[in-house]
């Protein structure tokens, strides 16, 4: 699955290959990127306790895309936070995770409860090739209407299909379609809305 990414006739970027969703290294160009989005949440979390709407003034600083009447509450920890859409209405509690190293896409109206994991970065099974620090990533996609329990765990290459409610604590390994109930680790439908 991973190979070495200091090919010399690939003259790319970490950057590139990681937008490209091929295996890359991490560089000074990305680890700068992470500490501007680290700044910039701190930044966001201090604003918030005093001032919620210059705090929501930022956000289109932070992600890639925000929607109208997005509420994310401080404790926001992403990696980059230019590769996360948030659709309008959405509600996000304390405490999200969102590494992305891959796109993450969240629909409208969902509901995120807190301590939310969405977690795009894949890493090689082989430990030689993990200490050269090769990584990858997959994309996260949640779609319009989903509500995410407190604790929820999202794992790379998900899709959580319309309407659909996770359980609180559940770890959601493999796509979910629309209109269901999933519970659970590794997350289960449980019941068809």
């Amino acid at each position: 699955m991973y190979t070495d990414d200091a090919r010399p006739e690939d003259t790319r970027t970490a950057k590139q290959r990681m937008l490209a969703g091929e295996p890359y290294t991490p560089d000074a160009e990305l680890h700068a990127e992470y500490r501007s989005a680290l700044a910039l949440t701190a930044q966001y979390s201090h604003t918030y306790v005093t001032d919620e709407q210059a705090a929501r003034q930022l956000l289109p600083r932070l992600f890639g895309d925000v929607g109208d009447d997005v509420e994310v509450r401080p404790g926001l920890s992403v990696d980059y936070g230019w590769n996360i859409s948030i659709g309008s209405g959405t509600f996000i509690n304390n405490g999200l995770t969102a590494l992305d190293c891959a796109p993450i896409r969240i629909g409208a109206r969902c509901q995120l409860g807190p301590n939310i994991q969405l977690l795009t970065p894949t890493h090689p099974l082989d430990a030689a090739e993990r200490r050269s620090g090769v990584e990858g990533a997959e994309p996260i996609t949640i779609d319009d209407d989903v509500w995410l329990g407190g604790g929820v765990i999202v794992l790379p290459g998900v899709s959580i299909g319309a309407r659909t409610v996770v359980g609180a604590g559940a770890v959601v390994t493999k796509d979910l379609p629309s209109d269901v109930v999933a519970v659970g680790n590794p997350a289960k439908i449980v019941k068809r809305l």
